[in-house]
């Protein structure tokens, strides 16, 4: 009998192999329940159907044009919040007074459903592009602002306090010590962010879309096209996997020592 201890770690290449293994026994049991008619094509299709319907939408060039807007309206307005959230966070979870005026705010806002700001959304910014970002956006800067407070609070007192004793002031403690010794819980931070930022998209996309991964699912969705809802599904997982092998990637060769 083989013990499994605690965070004990194993073979990569055994790592892979039950992750492959998991995937496919999820594809087997879906192959077998929906092609032996045990559930209802119009609720569940068969992976037939949908690679058909997936390849047909590459060969009419939807498919691809659907996934580019979609890539650019995430990357924007995760962008977005990334360029206001971290230095927001850093300061937050750096000096106290600042962090008694955020955290309190922004654990607020973050409960706050994100479909239910859809209207004011319109109103505020209209029912363009700009409308769909700043879904994303308000999906992701408060819950970011939070985490990257919670990283840079991470940071050991020891390290700061040493920088004061060799005479640094706050600024250079800040830049100096502070934000490089938070750097890769940063990384993984902004790794997570990106995966909510995917699973905004379908709201983000409500508003007066008329492209997009999002928008493809919801007209499906009209008329009952489930091979197309679960193609639009799998297809934004997919792309959701591979911004956050990205960012792993990139943590690992930048802070590989961490």
């Amino acid at each position: 009998m083989v013990r499994i201890k605690i965070r004990k770690e194993i073979p990569k290449k055994r790592y892979v192999t039950l992750a492959i293994l998991a995937f496919v026994c999820i594809l087997l049991v879906w192959s077998i329940v929906s092609e032996l008619g045990l559930v209802e094509s119009i609720f569940l299709p068969t992976p037939r159907s949908v690679i058909r319907y997936t390849m047909r939408s590459i060969a009419n060039g939807t498919l691809f044009a659907n996934m580019g807007i979609s890539v650019y309206r995430i990357l924007a307005g995760f962008c977005l919040a990334v360029i206001l959230g971290v230095p927001i966070g850093i300061i937050a979870g750096t000096f106290k007074p600042f962090e008694a005026v955020v955290r309190p705010i922004s654990e607020f806002i973050r409960y706050m459903p994100v479909p239910a700001f859809v209207p004011l959304i319109m109103v505020w910014v209209g029912i363009g592009e700009s409308a769909k970002i700043t879904v994303i956006f308000i999906g992701t800067f408060f819950q970011m602002v939070l985490m990257v407070a919670d990283d840079a609070m991470a940071v050991p007192d020891d390290l700061i306090h040493a920088s004061y004793t060799l005479g640094t002031n706050n600024f250079t403690a800040v830049t100096k010590v502070l934000i490089p010794a938070m750097l890769p819980r940063l990384m993984e931070t902004l790794r997570m962010m990106i995966g909510w930022a995917w699973t905004y998209l379908v709201s983000a996309e409500l508003v007066a879309a008329n492209s997009g991964l999002g928008y493809s699912i919801l007209k499906a969705q009209r008329f009952i096209k489930t091979d197309a809802i679960f193609s639009g599904i799998l297809i934004i997982g997919l792309l959701g996997l591979i911004t956050d092998r990205i960012f792993a990637y990139i943590n690992k060769k930048l802070f590989h020592w961490a």
